[in-house]
Order: structure tokens, then sequence, then C-alpha cells
């Protein structure tokens, strides 16, 4: 599939050369096959939704959509490992808002896992994070285009078009990802609640090193999961795959992924010597004086 030329790995779904007949339900209906709260996609825009899941990086595909994880529920199966006993009965639930100490949301949480005793009484919980990685550029338009024509533009080669999209893995790190683990984690954290981060593997391996501890010492765990193409019935499709699990501590994985690797001290200076001799380059800046005494 991946060939440089368009960016666009799986659409409502489907792989954008799919031309069975449940790949055609699927785009002209503009469903979501994971688990939305809704069958349908629900995007960017409920009208007009953004249907991509997926979207080439190089050879490989990178989850977009954080919908998408919810393929077949296995990231609630990992996660319900790591905060309950294997005998626990537990139940999830979407979108669930997290308040602070004010009543001030400190943002929903993506999936909250809750035990139950015999009576539905709930005794213990653990909250789900799901992030998907952002776009730097414009995604929607290559989208648009295809959607014209799903057959013909299939082939199509966006890759002279301006603003081609690709994964901004540092915003993704640093604008969403840090900033919930520092706010809803915190929360979680002074609860002595777990969390657990379901994301790519290629948004994985750009974050810092992490250092793991044992499962039981944990406080939040990461789940990293790919796409492998596989054969379904007769027809190509990606499906989701847990490929590594690592536990951490909450602070110093927080540390280490808003902490910023310093380069050298000689380059930084040689940059401001520069900027400074440049200054002093500048002619004098002479100015006309309106009413000289």
């Amino acid at each position: 599939m991946a060939n440089g030329k368009q960016p666009l790995s799986e659409v409502f779904g489907y792989l954008i050369n799919d031309q069975s007949e449940s790949a055609k339900r699927y785009r002209s209906k503009r469903l979501c096959p994971f688990n939305n709260k809704v069958p349908n996609c629900t995007k960017d825009k409920a009208e007009n939704p953004l249907g991509v899941c997926s979207v080439f990086y190089g050879d490989e595909p990178v989850i977009t959509c954080p919908i998408r994880f919810r393929e077949n529920w296995i990231i609630t199966d990992d996660a319900g490992s790591f905060f309950f006993p294997d005998d626990a009965k537990w139940s999830s639930l979407t979108e669930v808002r997290l308040n602070d100490a004010e009543g001030k949301s400190a943002g929903n949480i993506d999936v909250v896992l809750v035990a139950y005793n015999e009576k539905g009484i709930i005794y213990d919980f653990g909250a789900l994070e799901i992030q998907a990685v952002y776009i730097s550029g414009n995604i929607r338009n290559p989208f648009e285009y295809y959607m014209t024509n799903p057959l013909k533009n299939s082939e199509m080669d966006w890759s002279s078009r301006p603003n081609y999209p690709r994964p901004d893995y540092l915003s993704s790190s640093r604008k969403r990802l840090a900033p919930q683990l520092l706010f809803k984690g915190g929360i979680l954290k002074a609860w002595n609640k777990r969390t657990a981060v379901a994301l790519n593997k290629g948004f994985y391996e750009t974050l810092p090193k992490l250092k793991g501890i044992p499962k039981e010492e944990a406080d939040i765990a990461w789940f990293v999961y790919d796409l492998k193409l596989e054969d379904d019935r007769g027809e190509k499709k990606y499906k989701l795959h847990k490929i590594d699990e690592i536990f951490t501590e909450f602070e110093s994985s927080l540390i280490k992924i808003t902490t910023s690797m310093p380069g050298k001290l000689e380059d930084f200076i040689k940059l401001l010597q520069n900027k400074l001799d440049e200054q002093m380059e500048l002619p004098p800046n002479n100015r006309l004086i309106e009413k000289p005494l």
C-alpha cells in the first residue's frame, strides 16, 4: 500500500484500495467499525467527518484517530489486567469528566475501567488514556479528493501538493500527552489510582527511554500497539496488535517526557555571539530631533 505518493492508509476502517462491498458501504455511509459512541464516524465534524483512521509515515501505518484503538476492545482487556486481579468483575465507561478540588474540569478521561462487587457496587477503578498522533500539514484535502472517486483516486499522487500531511510526534507528546498526564494523571496519582496509556509503536519510539519497574509497583502502564496487515476472509485489513508493555512510576515518567535533552552550551553561546555581532554591525540609529534647543 505505501508508495510515498499519498498519505492515506485507512479510510472509514478500510484500506483505500479496498473495493469490497463492505468497504464501499462504510465509505458511502461514513460508518466507523471501531466502536465509536455512534455507528457513524464523528471525527472533526459530525456532518462531514474526517474518516482517516491512519496515515502512512514511510512504509508504516500510524494511527491518527483515537477511536481506531478501540478495535475489539483489546485495549481495555490489557488495561484491566493492569488495574485489577484476574478474578475481578469490571466494566468500562467512556468520556468521563474529571474535576479538580475547585470543581473545574481537568479534562475527560477516555475510558474509565470500574471493578464492582456482586451487588454492582464499585470498589476500584483505573483510567485509560488513548493517545493518537497529531498531523502536521493538511489531511482533509487528500481525504476529500480521494472520496470524490475512491476507485480512481486510490492510486493518486499527492507528493507534490503543499502541506503534505505527516505525523507530528513532538506536538503529540508535548501538547497532548504531557499535559494529560500532568493534570489528569496528577489527580489520579493523588487518589492512588493507576493510569494506562495506549499509543502507537511509532509514537512510543519517539519518547525518551522510560525506566521500567515491576508491574505490581507501577503507577502507569504503557501499552504499545501496531497495525499489521492480515487477510480477513479474503480481504486485506490492518489489525491492531499489542507489541509491548512497559510499567513505570508516575513522577519519573512525567519528568522524563517533559524535560528536553540539553544541547551543547558552546553552541548556544555561539548563537548568542553571532546575534550580538550582527547587532553591533548595524548602522547607528540617528533620529531627527524635531525641536532642537
